[in-house]
């Protein structure tokens, strides 16, 4: 009986290690309020010049990623969607959805420098590290207007077929985009712009948020179905779907420690963890706070930062809650 009961104690002992070690540690660490009203898109993180920036309704918050302190602020970006950054020339560059515009931001004062014309609601932006081009998805018009940093000019437009969400770049030369409307993502070539690839989701649908695991060659797209696909970024070949929570608009994958973030906007944030190329895993579900459907890792710290507002009940059925004022915040996550 000694020997069998020792056994049992070793066995649950290893059980509760095991368990204990798929949890991230993760949690809210602090809450940072913005001053102001309005809704809300993507969240980025300038790791250079170690600041956060907040699409908000009409302007863009800037704040301190160590102390959470307000810095400054861009005006007149009316429906502002997605802000990136082009650090081997020190600009910004925000989506300005109702002005079919792209702001153009010194990043060391936040001066506006240039507004640029692309398509019908420029959405998803970000900086192609391989091409030295900004790509900016367009979803009304269905494609994406490639400018040139060097001289802030669009140098092409690309014809997606479909209404575009979130991209990425491989780092290689290639640009992959989720297509909401067609329930697929869409590769094009960086440099010729010419579409390479459409890899159809099975049973993902609306597919908005995109990450990619470049050493890995792997796309995470989190969809509107409650469910992430994982995808061989090279052939299209799913190899993995795992549920998430509800409401998700954004996906980031953290290299350093091998984990993807779903942002879910029934207040959960879903950690899938990456054990090999082929094998991936829900290990948590964070609690955060409803609304916060958006996010972004700083890569110096590895904290996450979401954004969102309290909300009323909803009086009528069929209208959404309505924000209620001056709670405006940006959550962050960490250990």
């Amino acid at each position: 009986m000694k020997r069998i009961t020792a056994l049992t104690a070793c066995l649950m002992s290893l059980c509760t290690l095991a368990s204990s070690q798929t949890k991230t540690g993760l949690h809210l660490l602090k809450q940072h309020k913005i001053n102001s009203d309005g809704g809300w898109d993507y969240i980025s993180i300038d790791p250079v010049h170690q600041r956060i920036y907040v699409s908000h309704a009409t302007q863009v918050n800037i704040l301190n990623t160590l102390t959470g302190d307000s810095v400054s602020f861009v005006p007149n970006t009316t429906g502002v969607h997605g802000i990136t950054f082009a650090t081997p020339f020190d600009k910004g560059y925000i989506s300005n959805g109702k002005l079919a515009t792209c702001t153009v931001i010194d990043l060391s004062n936040y001066k506006v420098l240039k507004q640029i014309p692309v398509g019908q609601n420029p959405d998803a932006i970000f900086y192609d590290d391989f091409s030295k081009n900004i790509i900016v998805f367009n979803g009304r018009s269905a494609n994406a207007s490639i400018i040139n940093p060097v001289n802030d000019k669009v140098i092409a437009t690309v014809d997606l077929g479909g209404k575009p969400e979130a991209g990425v770049s491989d780092g290689k030369g290639t640009i992959f985009v989720n297509l909401e409307d067609k329930n697929e993502i869409v590769a094009f070539d960086a440099k010729t712009f010419k579409i390479k690839h459409h890899y159809k989701l099975s049973k993902g649908e609306e597919p908005s948020g995109l990450a990619i695991d470049r050493m890995n060659s792997r796309l995470f797209t989190v969809c509107s179905n409650k469910i992430m696909v994982v995808l061989n970024a090279k052939t299209g070949k799913e190899i993995a779907m795992l549920p998430i929570g509800d409401g998700s608009d954004g996906v980031a994958f953290d290299p350093a420690v091998q984990l993807a973030y779903s942002s879910n906007g029934d207040g959960t944030m879903t950690v899938v963890k990456e054990f090999s190329a082929s094998r991936f895993e829900v290990i948590e579900n964070i609690k955060t706070a409803p609304g916060a459907r958006t996010l972004a890792i700083d890569p110096r710290s590895h904290h996450i930062f979401m954004p969102t507002a309290d909300f009323s009940a909803v009086a009528t059925v069929g209208k959404r809650p309505q924000r209620v004022p001056q709670t405006f915040r940006i959550l962050e996550i960490g250990k």
